[in-house]
């Protein structure tokens, strides 16, 4: 049987059952998996100990927790159709696993977005347009988005062998994607090769040699030792902010009684500022990292961001035709960003 993670904090031991859901359901107390495919010290599996805490605070002996991280349950690719199927209680996948299912959960991957500073991604992503998008995500797939999204943070360029000091010099590069197919359009409009690549596989990727480089963060780049797999370059273009969903199933979340609802709610929401917070240290700290480990890091300027964001933005109508997103939800977006920050 698999075993779930455990954790401590604040000096309380966090004790998350070893029983099968099913003796918990016999026994009438909900049991709540979490399932996530990082790996337990990656700043979002922080984060989901971090709300596991409240929600212990909050719920007490009312719901069992139990957290599968490191795709131990399922990579994050299959666990959108488990969450609708309800044969897992909670995910946090990435929003690049989304947009397959809901195309507007691919506007963070558009060219509007491109080199923005976390600022203008809070205003998209926690206002009207944010809540637009919660909805339909509800809608599309039968799961209950529980609050705000927590954040990884901006994704740069890594490359093995050429350096990218311009937009231009990736073009003909393969690059890995997380996947999703706004990420993909995007790098295709710059001129590269998109590749769908699961994390737990880009380590014989990389050594394979048929990749050119990837699309991550810092921390994530940090945490997997990419250099040591012959990742050299950094370009620090911003290419899109990665964040992660808190999905839970509906069909789990809709037997709930509204308490245990509201407590799970309110347990994420407490931690999302400290989650978010904790993201951005771990992304300054990685940075560092990478490059006391010989990375070679390129930060192009305001105006070369800008400039390559107008050439992108070129191209994002057909980009949205093409992937199936609301063009008004669209154009609600550029309006906002055409504000002040």
């Amino acid at each position: 049987m698999l075993c779930p993670a455990r954790f401590a904090s604040q000096g309380l031991f966090l004790l998350l059952a070893f029983w099968s859901p099913w003796a918990f359901a016999q026994a009438g107390v909900p049991v709540l998996r979490i399932s996530t495919e990082n790996s337990e010290d990656h700043v979002q599996s922080i984060a989901v100990a971090g709300f596991i805490d409240q929600l212990k605070r909050r719920a007490g002996d009312s719901l069992d927790v139990e957290f599968y991280p490191s795709a131990r349950l399922f990579r994050d690719r299959d666990v959108v159709r488990a969450l609708e199927q309800g044969r897992v209680e909670m995910a946090l996948p990435g929003v690049w696993q989304l947009d397959r299912f809901v195309p507007d959960a691919g506007m963070s991957f558009l060219p509007l977005a491109y080199g923005l500073d976390e600022a203008r991604i809070d205003k998209l992503r926690d206002g009207k347009i944010g809540a637009a998008i919660n909805k339909r995500i509800e809608e599309g797939l039968g799961v209950r988005v529980l609050g705000r999204w927590i954040d990884l943070g901006p994704a740069h360029l890594f490359t093995m062998r050429a350096r990218v000091r311009k937009i231009e010099d990736v073009s003909g590069l393969t690059i890995r994607t997380p996947g999703g197919e706004a990420s993909g359009l995007r790098l295709i409009a710059q001129g590269a090769k998109p590749v769908p690549v699961s994390w737990p596989d880009l380590p014989n990727a990389l050594k394979g040699r048929y990749l050119d480089g990837l699309v991550t963060t810092p921390e994530t780049a940090a945490s997997a030792k990419l250099w040591e797999l012959g990742v050299r370059y950094l370009y620090e273009d911003r290419a899109y902010f990665a964040q992660y969903v808190p999905l839970v199933s509906g069909p789990f979340w809709n037997r709930l009684p509204p308490a245990l609802q509201t407590a799970i709610q309110d347990a994420w929401e407490a931690n999302v500022a400290t989650a978010r917070q904790a993201a951005r240290q771990a992304q300054i700290q990685a940075r560092a990292v990478l490059k006391a480990n010989g990375m070679t890091i390129t930060t192009p300027s305001p105006e070369e961001l800008d400039r390559t964001r107008r050439m992108l933005m070129q191209r994002q109508p057909n980009m949205v035709k093409a992937l199936g997103i609301d063009p008004s939800l669209v154009k609600q977006a550029e309006l906002l960003l055409e504000g002040p920050p």
